[in-house]
């Protein structure tokens, strides 16, 4: 809308000269020069007078004549506040007449849908009609015609606008301006003439503005806009230039109206010209880059058709590249040569590096709740070093990929004075850092349960990330706690310290595998390898107690007996209880490499991790767990994003542990695995048919991201999903069928589930919510002899975010 108030001061100040030059009475004043003696004001109702004393340019004992008088009503005619002026003299007394002008007491706007009403006060205020402003009808009337022409340029030629002034006491008035926008008129035919060497639809191809069609209700691309037409001749422009036509030109543009105003023609007559080749390719200017470096930039070769879009990439790119050396204010122009003879272009890159710029200081606007510190050790810019875009960006990245941040924009402001130093801004938007979440229950075989959860990534504003967990029932308890520390040292090594302890008591239920007590603690630190790599290495202590019985899952009992420090008891009538006690003591490590843009609704980069978990021999148990996980989010379209993530994991026993801990095997399906299988019942089945777990894991899931509007797409995400995976056993454990015959679960392409189906994700304070509808495309059903497939098409889970 600055466009708005430029046009209106310019009028406003035309009305001006012509009110100086027409208004200049002077009646009652004798043509004699005299000296003031006296000054006095008549006719002032809001105004002081020693407002009108301070813009005349006469002061008492001046010697005034008929031109000192014209100057002094000039000036006052300048502060358009008054509507009349008059001049005159008693003996030596300058007496100064006045109509002031009547000032605005409400000014309204109504009707206007188009221009936010915001938009229009605030252009109108830059002009003076405001409320509290003196009101000068000559502007009301230039508003009027302006508003007119902002409603033709998008096409709402039938646009009335009316205004009304109504007197109000004590010198106001009251402004209203009522718009009836009409309807905006629609484009009935578009014609190009001229256009010989391509079809008129493919030239059309990407143009703004059409003719109506089955999907115009939805695009409104056939409704008239100036704007869209000026894009639409760019368009034009760029289609025949990027085809080598480096002569073309549009001749004309005519613009048609019907009569009702409803209907709208427009034709474009064009010249292609000839079709040019690149004969030449220079780089003239000061190379502050090697010249062999810039040219490998260079994407149009000698030979080549003419490409204007090419041109100016590899102008780009070489002033990215520059940029990334601190010349951001490098200016790079690619000037085309034509020879209209033999229809040869010769291409040269003019390149002035200008002076290199230097950053004074590094702001973050827009957050309190972290400490400068925190957000100050992302930075890969640093202060007083030379601008990099590179650096820059990384440092965007690496504030976006904090998990208390949803967004960051940057920009840089020149210092007055220097002309080779700017500030850098990090504008920031600050997400809510953790969630919290508690609840209250009751049943039969639990009694009453107490559960809470509460994740913070920001604890304290330090940017350490805290986790507590509990969850209490008659047979259940658990409890964890974690820290983690991402900066213990300041080039970057975190730190996680976690303890938890859990005691099920799962033999209450005749379908349960086990009783558990175990407690553990876990140290890992991580250690930054290159900008993109982390390598993790920790220790884990576990104790855990394990209690099978006579009514538990052969598996079950099978691995109680023959893995750690064994016992049982014979309570009574033959019911026995099995028990294993033994400590585990891991050595795990890790590897990750992340160039995702954020944490959390990335929409490009990728993710490999790599962990690998080894119980020492140190232990009572001995065994090793490996895990792989791939993400790779790459842009179709626009907003369009493929996503592909693959998850492989592989366990197995060692030395005389028979097989990795039941609590250690990996499950498939459910909401965040293979969608639209129940979640964990993927793969094994224990004797008495439910999920065991197996000791080799396969998933992968293939996305695309639909584009979300721009206020949501930092809080949820939609995408349409193909699902393939399953949980296998190598042999470790032993399982059998319904008749109890012998089963295998080996590793199996053709047992691969699959799926297909919608997924949404949303972020709340509660957590991660996902929700999916998935349509299973090989399920096996059961029978009398097989466990069959459990079917779930629509999911819903909360996980955390963080």
């Amino acid at each position: 809308m600055n466009h708005v108030s430029q046009t209106l001061r310019k009028t406003l100040g035309i009305v001006v000269c012509v009110c100086v030059m027409l208004m200049v009475p002077l009646s009652g004043y004798a043509q004699d020069d005299f000296t003031v003696r006296d000054m006095r004001v008549e006719g002032l109702q809001r105004i002081s007078e020693g407002t009108v004393f301070n813009y005349l340019p006469i002061n008492v004992g001046d010697t005034i004549d008929q031109v000192r008088i014209q100057e002094a009503i000039r000036a006052l005619y300048n502060q358009a506040l008054f509507d009349e002026i008059e001049v005159r003299r008693e003996e030596n007394t300058l007496i100064i007449v006045v109509r002031e002008r009547p000032s605005i007491d409400s000014f309204t706007i109504d009707g206007n849908k188009d221009i936010k009403t915001e938009d229009l006060m605030e252009s109108l205020r830059g002009v003076g009609l405001a409320r509290g402003r003196t009101f000068d009808r000559s502007v009301l009337d230039n508003v009027q015609q302006f508003l007119k022409e902002q409603y033709y340029d998008r096409g709402k030629y039938a646009v009335s606008v009316d205004t009304s002034v109504t007197d109000r006491p004590n010198n106001t008035v009251s402004i209203f301006i009522n718009v009836k926008e009409g309807d905006r008129a629609k484009i009935r035919q578009v014609n190009i003439i001229g256009n010989d060497s391509f079809p008129e639809e493919e030239v059309r191809g990407g143009f703004a503005l059409d003719t109506a069609n089955w999907l115009s209700w939805f695009r409104q691309d056939d409704r008239y806009a100036k704007e869209s037409l000026e894009g639409d001749l760019e368009k034009l422009r760029s289609f025949y230039m990027d085809r080598g036509y480096a002569d073309f030109r549009v001749d004309s543009t005519q613009v048609a109206i019907s009569p009702n105003r409803k209907d709208i023609y427009v034709t474009i007559s064009v010249h292609e010209g000839e079709k040019y080749t690149i004969s030449e390719v220079k780089l003239v200017g000061k190379m502050v880059i090697p010249e062999e470096v810039l040219r490998g930039m260079v994407i149009s070769m000698p030979g080549d058709t003419f490409n204007l879009q090419q041109l100016t990439q590899s102008a780009e790119f070489m002033g990215f590249r520059m940029g990334e050396e601190g010349y951001a204010n490098a200016d790079i122009e690619p000037v085309p040569e034509l020879d209209h003879e033999k229809k040869e272009v010769a291409v040269t890159f003019f390149i002035n590096p200008a002076s290199r710029v230097y950053v004074r200081r590094i702001n973050f606007n827009g957050v309190d709740e972290v400490d400068d510190e925190v957000l100050r050790r992302e930075m890969r810019q640093t202060e007083g070093a030379y601008l990099s875009n590179r650096l820059v960006d990384r440092s965007k990245i690496r504030l976006q990929r904090l998990p208390y941040i949803e967004k960051v924009e940057t920009d840089s402001r020149a210092v007055a004075g220097s002309p080779d130093m700017v500030d850098v801004d990090f504008n920031i938007e600050y997400r809510m850092p953790g969630q919290f979440s508690g609840g209250l229950g009751y049943s039969d075989a639990q009694k009453l349960m107490l559960n809470g959860s509460i994740v913070h990534t920001n604890f304290l504003g330090t940017g350490d990330r805290v986790a507590l967990n509990a969850n209490t029932g008659r047979f259940s308890t658990a409890y964890s706690l974690a820290h983690t520390d991402p900066y213990v040292t300041k080039n970057g090594v975190s730190r996680t310290m976690g303890v938890n302890f859990r005691d099920i008591t799962q033999f209450t239920s005749a379908s349960s595998d086990f009783s558990t007590t175990s407690y553990g603690a876990t140290l890992e630190y991580g250690l930054p390898l290159t900008v993109y790599q982390r390598m993790s290495v920790g220790l884990s202590f576990n104790n855990a107690e394990l209690l099978s019985s006579t009514n538990s899952t052969q598996q079950s009992q099978q691995w109680v007996a023959n893995n750690g420090n064994t016992f049982l008891t014979d309570i009574n009538a033959g019911n026995v209880f099995f028990g294993t006690q033994f400590h585990a003591y891991e050595l795990i490590v890790g590897w990750t490499f992340d160039s995702r843009n954020r944490a959390l609704f990335a929409d490009r980069g990728s993710r490999q991790q790599v962990f690998l978990s080894y119980a020492m021999p140190i232990g009572d148990v001995e065994y090793y767990t490996a895990r792989y996980n791939f993400t790779k989010y790459v842009p179709i379209y626009k907003q369009w994003t493929f996503r592909a993530n693959v998850e492989l994991g592989y366990g197995e026993g060692l030395g005389d542990t028979t097989a990795i801990p039941p609590y250690k095997q990996f499950f498939g399906g459910g909401p965040e695995s293979i969608r639209g299988y129940k979640e964990s019942w993927l793969g094994p089945r224990d004797s008495f048919g439910n999920p065991y777990g197996g000791n080799v894991l396969v998933a992968s899931q293939l996305e695309l991201i639909i584009p979300m509007p721009q206020k949501f797409r930092s809080q949820a995400r939609a995408s349409i999903f193909y699902d393939i995976g399953n949980v296998f056993n190598t042999g470790e454990v032993a399982f059998t069928d319904k008749l109890g015959s012998p089963l295998s679960y080996k590793p199996d392409y053709n047992e691969l589930r699959t799926s297909v189906g919608i997924a949404v994700q949303w972020l709340a304070p509660l957590g991660l919510f996902r929700f999916s509808y998935a349509l299973p495309l090989n399920e096996v059903a059961g029978n009398d002899r097989f466990y069959g497939d459990q079917i779930e098409r629509f999911q819903f889970s909360i996980g955390q975010a963080f």
